[in-house]
């Protein structure tokens, strides 16, 4: 007997129905900007759809080797880009479990939430932010840069055609702004997409809200997965020592990366059960910002992590010129074109200045492809053979 895993699809979206809380995404109120046939995604529903175009993308594959918080440091037990985002997909899976909202929804969003990061984390983003605003750019944000590698740059410039609720969630994740809790803005469009990519490049601050809730567990994920793990990689670095941690903070969370995102995911769930917002109790909020200032001043801004800092932005500055001189003046020898623009997409190519083309070549580099590529152009490069005269 042959099963049609299509009528097993219309099963499990019935079973969302019945199941799911009244305040989760369903699988079918997915809207996409190019309309897609059901015939192609077969047995898949559409959320899973998106998670799956995340993970086999080249976005995705490279977030492998980028830096989450410490760069050009041999260790192999430090926290990477690709670590990060997977302990960000559990932790929101966790909690989406026990909220009855759409797990699928949560994944995708998770996947790609920080595929616009640059080479050198949040500093790299720093750099190139100011190397765009020098160039008539707006500012380098991660997150509008993540929607727009889904959207615009993946498959050669055709873009993954990914659903909405997805992009938004990638664009409102931002886990730096602190709050206590954040409830869904529903009802939006791709047009309200639009306007808010320009309103967040006009104002960087600017706090958008996810339209979904899974998109706010995400965000508030986002803060659990990497709070406590910054911690212990500064203990294993010797940056800090665990008694250094608040009192007040180790009383309320505790004082290993296990028990801090233990008692953060389950004093939100606690918090959040049968309501249309995402939220800590406000002790739970108070020690998560006591620990987010520790980490602050004692981690992110310790001097001991930056002493190549002033290397790595010169050689922002470096590559952003050459690119751009390169474009412009149209080798076709470059690596930008045989390593990025070959194949690309009309779409893509007729659309973007070559400025914004140069933001989306090195936004997308891995931190070594970033190194090979200051090296290829700083140290004298052997000729080939044809030039040699044994």
């Amino acid at each position: 007997m042959t099963i049609d895993l299509r009528n097993e699809r219309n099963r499990l979206e019935k079973d969302e129905r019945e199941r799911f809380s009244p305040f989760a995404t369903l699988s079918v109120e997915a809207v996409r900007e190019r309309e897609e046939e059901r015939l192609i995604t077969g047995h898949r529903q559409w959320f899973s759809v998106d998670a799956d175009r995340i993970l086999h993308s080249l976005a995705y594959a490279r977030y492998i080797d980028k830096t989450q918080v410490f760069s050009l440091i041999p260790n192999d037990h430090i926290t990477h880009r690709v670590l990060h985002v997977q302990l960000v997909s559990k932790i929101a899976r966790t909690i989406g479990r026990f909220l009855r909202l759409n797990e699928d929804l949560i994944e995708a969003i998770a996947y790609g939430h920080d595929i616009g990061h640059p080479p050198f984390g949040h500093d790299g983003e720093r750099y190139l932010s100011e190397l765009c605003m020098e160039h008539g750019l707006a500012p380098f944000i991660h997150s509008v840069q993540g929607v727009h590698f889904l959207r615009r740059v993946e498959r050669k410039g055709r873009g993954c055609n990914l659903s909405l609720q997805v992009f938004d969630g990638i664009l409102c994740h931002d886990g730096e702004i602190h709050c206590q809790s954040i409830s869904p803005d529903r009802g939006k469009t791709f047009e309200v997409l639009d306007e808010e990519i320009e309103k967040k490049l006009s104002s960087p601050q600017t706090d958008l809200r996810p339209m979904t809730l899974e998109g706010c567990v995400v965000r508030m994920a986002d803060v659990i997965s990497y709070v406590g793990r910054d911690i212990e990689d500064a203990i294993r670095l010797c940056l800090i020592r665990r008694d250094q941690i608040p009192d007040f903070c180790r009383k309320i969370l505790g004082d290993t990366n296990g028990t801090i995102v233990y008692r953060l995911v389950e004093d939100l769930i606690r918090s959040s059960l049968d309501r249309d917002e995402i939220a800590f109790s406000q002790e739970v909020v108070d020690a998560l910002a006591g620990l987010k200032a520790f980490n602050m001043e004692f981690i992110y801004m310790n001097p001991r992590i930056k002493t190549e800092s002033s290397k790595i932005m010169n050689l922002y500055r470096i590559l952003f010129e050459r690119f751009l001189d390169d474009l412009q003046k149209d080798r076709k020898e470059s690596v930008i074109f045989r390593d990025y623009l070959n194949g690309m997409d009309d779409s893509y190519t007729r659309v973007q200045s070559h400025q914004a083309i140069v933001r989306d070549f090195i936004a997308g580099m891995t931190d070594a492809y970033f190194l090979r590529m200051g090296k290829t152009l700083l140290i004298p490069q052997p000729l080939p053979a044809r030039f040699s005269s044994q």
